[in-house]
């Protein structure tokens, strides 16, 4: 299901407790950095996925070089690539049974998000999940 409604992005941040966030970056001014930030002081555990920083410590947790390599379960894969690099990454979600897909501002893909729903996993596209959890549950964002 793709959701459009902050009711429904509630609920599913509701129920979210480890978020992967591919495309983390190290660099403090990026956006996947700040918004897992903020991500982990409203508490999620945030798992960064990008090959370039693989096995390094980002925002002290491991780094993983792609979702299949993390070894735990995955509520949410949190998306900072350009569209075009989405499918691939939205496969391997499929893959490792995460719940849903969140694609940041500016990132949407309808082939693949047509695949996540076929597959179960609810849907975001084009949204920051900085701004939409900061404006569901009255919180600061980072800037």
């Amino acid at each position: 299901m793709i959701l459009e409604h902050r009711a429904d992005m509630k609920r599913l941040l509701e129920t979210t407790r480890t978020i992967a966030v591919v495309g983390l970056s190290p660099k403090e001014d990026r956006a996947s950095n700040f918004v897992s930030r903020y991500l982990q002081r409203e508490g999620y555990r945030v798992i960064p996925v990008n090959p370039v920083y693989e096995g390094q410590l980002l925002l002290g947790e491991h780094c993983y070089g792609s979702l299949a390599q993390v070894p735990e379960p995955i509520d949410l894969v949190d998306i900072f690539q350009r569209s075009e690099n989405v499918p691939p990454t939205v496969e391997q979600a499929i893959t490792c049974h995460a719940k849903a897909i969140w694609m940041q501002k500016g990132i949407e893909h309808r082939e693949a998000a047509t695949a996540a729903c076929t597959a179960g996993l609810a849907v975001v596209m084009d949204r920051c999940l900085m701004v939409e959890h900061a404006a569901i549950f009255n919180r600061q964002p980072i800037h």
